[in-house]
């Protein structure tokens, strides 16, 4: 059964595709579609994702069916470039993810079972393993198969996660926290030296943002959900700063670092009262 909205449209996936080779159309097509490639529409791959993300995070419904739509779209571009080159159909998108599903919950669609959520993750660790193996992947590090092209923070947990599932990880939050002061005092220190090694500097910043991914982990914290929330609540102070500077007839960038300070102490404690 499918839904038809108000501009008639059925819900078929079959639809997209044809509305994708539409505009891909040499003849008659869009001029902007026709020009991309795999390289140019990668970015907003990546941007409609996070956009799924951030409707998510605030729980707007209706934003993430029209944002799920968006990134749904991307797959249905990279697919038909691929089928222009000869490469592989929408189809083949859609049977080669069924076919990975069932093969990697054997506990649903086979006879295994799992005592616990931790094993089905090791025997799913094994299956992606020897899914790389029988395409001739030479690799059989724990690392390996962690894509490259992932956000940094991202990469940075699941670097972790499968160095942990080793053995190679602290017992628990306290060790980490004293590792992160310890990269702190080292990225002080080439601060306050005299002359900065530019190089040096960014891989002593590379080792404190390192241990507090590693510290979201231990917490079980996205941290890449915890910046945003950090991004969001700035973004809602600084503006909310500017707002009771414009209140007050004055310019907020002329107040100086002390009278902003003070506005922005002002703006935590309305939200304080108000919470």
């Amino acid at each position: 059964m499918t839904m038809t909205d108000n501009d008639g449209h059925s819900g078929d996936i079959g639809e997209l595709i044809a509305i994708m080779a539409r505009l891909r159309d040499p003849q008659g097509g869009c001029p902007w579609d026709l020009e991309q490639d795999f390289s140019t529409i990668a970015p907003y791959t990546i941007e409609e994702a996070y956009e799924v993300a951030d409707a998510i995070e605030r729980g707007d419904m209706v934003d993430l069916r029209d944002e799920l739509g968006d990134l749904l779209l991307q797959v249905a571009f990279h697919a038909r470039m691929a089928e222009e080159a000869g490469a592989f159909k929408f189809e083949d998108v859609v049977v080669a993810i069924c076919d990975k599903m069932v093969r990697r919950h054997p506990h649903v669609f086979a006879d295994a079972s799992f005592a616990d959520a931790d094993e089905q993750t090791r025997v799913w660790e094994q299956l992606k393993a020897a899914e790389r193996k029988s395409k001739g992947e030479a690799d059989t590090s724990a690392l390996a198969g962690i894509a490259r092209g992932l956000p940094e923070w991202q990469r940075a947990v699941k670097l972790q996660s499968r160095a942990a599932r080793t053995g190679f990880d602290w017992p628990d939050h306290r060790p980490v926290f004293a590792k992160l002061r310890e990269e702190l005092d080292e990225l002080e220190a080439e601060f306050d030296r005299g002359q900065r090694d530019h190089d040096h500097l960014r891989e002593e910043l590379g080792d404190v943002l390192f241990v507090a991914a590693n510290l979201a982990r231990h917490a079980g914290i996205d941290p890449g959900a915890a910046l945003r929330g950090a991004n969001a609540k700035f973004e809602r102070r600084f503006r909310a700063m500017e707002a009771l500077a414009a209140g007050q007839g004055r310019d907020f960038a002329a107040l100086g670092l002390e009278g902003q300070e003070r506005l922005w102490d002002e703006v935590k404690r309305g939200e304080l009262t108000q919470s």
